[in-house]
């Protein structure tokens, strides 16, 4: 018996002249996921998408799984190919579906018949696939309106295919269809998902850590670089770049007011974030800030962290409260690591007292304390940088 894996395009399918150009990016996608598990042949007809194995060594249940991964699929389900004639469509989906009908009381078929060639219109293959299982499976019933499964039978120019109903997919945009963002990662449980979303909408992620060795610990980066393996599941290779922190760290220490620390530490990172972006072509800086949920992320705070950067700030998860923000990032696997206890460089000389009604100036006038660009000019010279693969 040999599978195919079919999807459903989400959003693709709503664009206009360009919708060739999110296609392509779509199958690109697609074939990246597949590439591990064999040769796979990748194309999209009437709004449907096709992956299928080009030998007997490829692995068909592998692919899938990573399909189900790649944004801008809507929904998708694995089927098994047949011969055009009704008694091998019989056959098979007594195998392909066997165990599962085995376990269910009702069902209902739905047929699709492309090929107008085919002798039997859409409801009298239903009738007559429904007849045979019912055959097949005395302990089944029919059941129109609320059936444990939906027997689909597609009748294609080449073949017949057969399938129940397909899984959600990931949904979303094709990577590379909404450009190029810069993820500032820490360790925590925010920055992850943030990526993920913006990913999520076609952005091609890079990412920036800030380190402060000896501060923090060589496991923190580790812990950073096994998030970004996870996110990159979804959005595919990532950029890292690690900023050697410490020295910045120090000098504000020493010359900062305490209550002025997380903000003058923001300002460094989002201008060295911005830096960076733009050498390397990104449109935007992403974070996981979220309104409220620290002293740093106030509204005050906000509008003073993107005064020192001069690319647009997206912020995904804002809006959202933290069990919102847990909860999806459960489901991309990316909680549990974040909650190992590896802290990142925020944590450092974490001040008892913040400003969390911060004034420009104020802040302002203590960057004036320190060689602002010296410190960002040895920081960004210093940056060591990584692939990160899935």
């Amino acid at each position: 018996m040999r599978q195919i894996i079919l999807f459903k395009l989400g959003e693709v399918a709503l664009k206009g002249q360009n919708r060739r150009r999110f296609e392509k990016l779509l199958l690109d996608g697609v074939k990246r996921a597949c590439a591990p598990f064999g040769s796979f042949h990748a194309y999209i007809a009437q709004s449907t998408g096709y992956v299928e194995p080009q030998d007997d060594t490829a692995d068909v249940p592998g692919a899938y799984g990573a399909c189900k991964k790649v944004f801008g699929i809507s929904t998708i389900c694995l089927a098994a190919l047949c011969g055009k004639d009704m008694d091998e469509i019989y056959r098979t989906a007594d195998e392909f579906l066997g165990p599962r009908l085995s376990e269910l009381r009702t069902f209902k078929v739905e047929a699709k018949r492309a090929d107008k060639q085919f002798p039997l219109r859409s409801p009298e293959i239903c009738a007559e696939v429904g007849g045979h299982l019912l055959d097949a499976f005395p302990h089944l019933r029919v059941d129109v309106h609320r059936p444990d499964a939906i027997v689909y039978v597609e009748i294609r120019d080449r073949y017949a295919c057969i399938h129940e109903l397909a899984e959600k997919g990931e949904g979303g945009m094709p990577t590379g269809s909404g450009g190029r963002g810069m993820l500032l990662i820490s360790g925590g449980i925010d920055s992850p998902v943030a990526g993920y979303m913006l990913a999520r909408r076609g952005v091609v992620l890079n990412a920036v850590h800030f380190f402060s060795y000896p501060y923090t610990s060589e496991r923190a980066r580790d812990k950073v670089i096994s998030l970004l393996k996870k996110v990159a599941q979804y959005s595919g290779r990532i950029h890292l770049h690690v900023v050697p922190f410490t020295e910045i760290q120090e000098r504000m220490r020493e010359k900062i007011d305490e209550e002025y620390f997380t903000l003058v530490m923001r300002a460094f990172m989002m201008k060295i974030a911005d830096r960076v972006a733009k050498e390397t072509n990104c449109g935007a800086l992403i974070t996981g800030e979220s309104l409220g949920q620290v002293a740093s992320q106030t509204m005050e705070a906000l509008a003073v962290t993107n005064s020192f950067c001069t690319l647009p700030v997206l912020r995904p998860v804002v809006g959202m409260d933290k069990e919102d923000i847990v909860r999806i990032a459960r489901r991309i696997d990316t909680f549990e690591t974040s909650i190992l206890p590896y802290e990142d460089c925020c944590t450092v000389f974490t001040p008892r007292h913040p400003k969390t009604k911060p004034q420009l100036g104020a802040v302002l006038r203590q960057l004036e304390k320190l060689d602002v660009e010296a410190l960002i000019e040895r920081a960004v010279g210093g940056i060591e940088w990584q692939m990160i693969e899935p």
